[in-house]
């Protein structure tokens, strides 16, 4: 393995020269930091969705009709007391609409109070709605124009009036903070540090390097939003992740210190040591999460390609902040990592060994003893988790899953109250006329779709003033992301609108952003399976370079797949079905967002591959040693279950925190995470692999001969001498397991 980088060296170097790595990362802090305030930021939501009838029909507005273009969102109003049509609220409303139609970046305004708008007032004259068209599409227009635009509408509001607001780019500009679920799970993780350790300064240390990690990391995605598009979301995303796998891969490293330090070494050599073992898995674990966040360039869809750089940057600094920043604190901290108790304890009796001792070897060996029951309970537990997977429904939520309190959400009820559910997001019609004559044509087929079950109405025709291009919005009766939507907007491409305009010569196209998310859910829908096959595919050759095995990365792969169904599961139920909204401050149900399945197997991925590496690792060591596999799956289960557990916990609580901000996306990242981390951590690598990995015996660690030379060494145990006898014990074990059958 000549070039393998040494982590002695660097986990050494890094103990030795603590101040100028404790300065070289608060240097980094704080320049982004304050270049990030200098440059600020320019977050988007960029949608490239190739071969769709949304994105063509976009395109022919932009080319023929540019003043449609444009982004489009609704004033609502609605009369508190009386009608809309009583002089004094339509006089004050009217003034209200012709200052929006004044301000920067917005087109026009649709008023309801002109014989064109005579349909944006309900039949009882309470509601009504005003179209407001910008001259950008969302990922390229300014927050600060959209909420001019809010401040100017709610301005008129009154004891007679509720103005509220809605559509994609009010709804972009009142995108809600996510930092009290920060702080909430930064504050458990120190609880539950705390109560792992005993001592405060270890406590503190995991959380200091993930935070100062993160704290890069968010300044860092604030400047590439300059350089390319990604969503707001994603600084939030990049903080849960980065709070997640940042404590998990010190406390990795934290814990493997303290017990070299309890059993006698002194504060370097107890951090190379912990550096050169631990540390391998953390550097294992967190390339692993960078490229699986990475390989979703692979699905071409571009609005992924910004978050998962914003995630797979904050990882990859988080996991340099371990390897590094974290050494050098340890240097600092020296013995107080250790309780006061501890150190007492450690001069009065001696170096201890704890990892063949205490509840975790007990448990160890109970599941030697009896391996079938605790593998044939965990699983059930789990299968029965993800049986709601099968009626899992992807899709993208809208304003009817905002907060309660949110000027989209007042927006959405009002629309749905005064006209229906679909006309918070109507699908547009995109006509092509071959002659400007074909304008009545294109209308009289708008009265015909206006005809169709599961359309409620299709505003009149406008045209473009070349002639050549005419729209008309159609108003499901159904809400943006109910599938009935999904289904009428299928029916009306693939049969209704095709037999009406046939003859015609006008070709019509649905779009409207209704429209580019059902097209996007549905692309995304399609790469789905390919894109958890190609991660499973690369945790299986990673881990059998590791591990110079088949069976166990077979088995990892099959586990790993149950902890994403068991996730997905669980999301299903809880925000498609209902169950548990009111624990979770949901208002409705809604479908699991479709990119969120993508981000969480690449997130799940990784850290069930740290969790993995770390407890086999250990068994390997065991293994390597002793030959004994009944040994070393016991030993190597007693000295990482605690470690696991807590690390497991953390993230539990961190994820669980961002589960009850009031983002419906990073709820369902929340909710999806914690479930996954229960069953992998406290299920899966506790019980079922394990259990089976006694039932497999000598099997777990066989390798064919040929294969063996034929895939790279990868070593995250610290010994080179150690793969040379892995491979020696491997044919041995392959040798006596040919011979016993």
């Amino acid at each position: 393995m000549k070039g393998r980088p040494d982590m002695r060296v660097m986990a050494g170097w890094c103990s030795r020269h603590r101040k100028i790595i404790l300065v070289l990362w608060l240097v980094a802090l704080i320049g982004s930091f304050a270049a990030t305030r200098a440059a600020g930021t320019n977050f988007s939501t960029k949608f490239q969705l190739p071969n769709t009838q949304s994105a063509e029909a976009l395109s022919l507005l932009q080319k023929d009709f540019p003043a449609a273009s444009g982004s489009s969102d609704q004033i609502v109003l609605h009369a508190t007391s009386g009608t809309l049509r009583g002089a004094a609220v339509a006089a004050r409303t009217q003034r209200m609409l012709q200052q929006v139609a004044t301000l920067p970046h917005v087109r026009s305004v649709a008023s309801p109070f002109t014989a064109a708008g005579a349909g944006q007032i309900s039949k009882n004259g309470t509601v009504a709605f005003a179209t407001v068209i910008f001259d950008e599409q969302t990922q390229s227009l300014p927050k600060a124009a959209v909420k001019r635009v809010i401040t100017t509408a709610q301005a008129a509001g009154d004891s007679q009036l509720q103005v509220a607001l809605g559509g994609p780019d009010i709804e972009n500009a009142e995108a809600q903070s996510s930092s009290d679920s920060t702080l909430a799970g930064v504050v458990l993780a120190l609880i539950v540090l705390g109560l792992a350790f005993g001592a405060l300064f270890a406590a503190f240390l995991p959380l200091i390097t993930a935070l100062i990690a993160i704290g890069v990391g968010y300044s860092l995605t604030g400047l590439l939003s300059h350089l390319f598009s990604i969503a707001s979301f994603a600084t939030i995303l990049g903080v849960l992740i980065g709070l997640g796998v940042g404590v998990d891969y010190a406390l990795l490293i934290v814990t493997r210190h303290r017990s070299g330090l309890k059993a006698g070494r002194d504060v370097e050599d107890a951090t190379v040591n912990a550096v050169n073992t631990a540390g391998r898995a953390v550097f294992f674990a967190g390339i692993t999460v960078c490229i699986a966040l990475l390989g979703q360039f692979a699905l071409g869809v571009s609005f992924l390609y910004g978050i998962a750089v914003s995630a797979a940057l904050t990882v990859a600094l988080t996991m340099l902040a371990s390897l590094t920043l974290l050494p050098a604190l340890l240097g600092f901290f020296g013995m107080k990592v250790l309780s006061r108790r501890q150190r007492a304890q450690l001069r009065a009796t001696g170096p201890v060994d704890e990892e063949s001792t205490g509840f975790w070897h007990r448990w160890a060996t109970a599941i030697e003893r009896r391996p079938v029951l605790p593998a044939v309970a965990a699983l059930a537990v789990v299968i029965v988790i993800a049986l709601p997977i099968f009626s899992l429904r992807l899709g993208l939520d809208d304003a009817g899953s905002d907060p309660s309190g949110t000027t989209t959400h007042q927006a959405y009820d009002l629309l749905a109250e005064g006209f229906g559910p679909g006309f918070s997001g109507p699908l547009l019609l995109v006509a092509e006329l071959p002659t400007p004559a074909s304008e009545a044509s294109f209308a009289a087929l708008t009265r015909t779709l206006a005809r169709q079950p599961g359309v409620v109405s299709v505003s009149p025709a406008i045209a473009s003033p070349s002639g050549q291009v005419a729209i008309a919005d159609l108003y499901p009766a159904t809400s943006p992301q109910s599938a009935q939507t999904a289904a009428l907007l299928t029916r009306l491409r693939s049969d209704v609108i095709p037999k009406a305009q046939a003859g015609t010569g006008i070709t019509i196209l649905v779009g409207g952003a209704t429209a580019i998310q059902t097209d996007f859910a549905h692309i995304l829908s399609s790469k789905l399976i390919l894109f958890i096959g190609v991660v499973v595919l690369l945790g299986f050759l990673l881990l059998m370079a590791v591990f110079r095995s088949l069976l166990i990365p077979l088995v990892a792969s099959a586990m790993n797949l149950l902890s994403v169904g068991a996730a997905l599961g669980l999301m299903n139920a809880v925000f498609s079905w209902g169950w548990g909204h009111s624990l979770f401050g949901i208002s409705t149900t809604a479908p699991v967002e479709v990119f969120v399945p993508v981000l969480l197997i690449s997130i799940l991925f990784g850290l069930s591959m740290d969790y993995e590496v770390f407890l086999v690792s250990r068994m390997h060591e065991e293994w390597i040693r002793t030959g004994d596999n009944h040994r070393a799956v016991t030993l190597g289960q007693a000295a990482t279950g605690r470690v696991i557990t807590a690390a497991a916990a953390i993230m539990i609580l961190i994820f669980a925190s961002f589960a009850l901000g009031p983002s419906i996306v990073i709820k369902q990242f929340g909710l999806g995470l914690a479930g996954a981390i229960i069953i992998d951590a406290f299920l899966i690598r506790t019980m079922v692999v394990p259990a089976l990995m006694h039932l497999s015996g000598n099997a777990n660690w066989w390798l064919p001969r040929w294969l063996d030379r034929a895939i790279p060494h990868l070593n995250v145990e610290g010994s080179s001498r150690a793969v040379a006898r892995a491979a020696a014990t491997s044919e041995t074990s392959a040798s006596a397991s040919g011979s016993a059958s």
